[in-house]
């Protein structure tokens, strides 16, 4: 059974704010990526992380975001099976107040 962490989007928000580099990992596809973003996310679509799980470090926490939560809750889970530290941005985009990056 994997276990990852949940992290609120108003955290996310408020430790950007304070200039914590955060690991941000974007699942959705490329259009919802483009249209907008958290700023600094790595864009890595749900479907193409296990052939780029070389671009993620184990030693590192990521932070997975997607639309509302459900696709980054996946992308968090499958990684933290294999050993990876990630938390997933509950709540997602639909949820984010922050700035946004085009």
């Amino acid at each position: 059974m994997s276990v990852y962490g949940e992290v609120s989007t108003h955290e996310v928000n408020e430790r950007l704010k304070q200039g914590e580099n955060l690991h941000l990992i974007d699942v959705r596809e490329d259009d919802e990526y483009a249209a907008g973003r958290v700023p600094g996310a790595k864009h890595i679509p749900l479907n193409q992380i296990p052939e780029r799980l070389h671009e993620l470090d184990k030693d590192k926490e990521y932070i997975m975001v997607c639309r509302s939560g459900n696709r980054s809750g996946m992308a968090s889970e499958w990684l933290s099976e294999r050993g990876y530290h990630v938390k997933n941005m509950v709540g997602g985009m639909l949820d984010w107040t922050g700035d946004i990056e085009k």
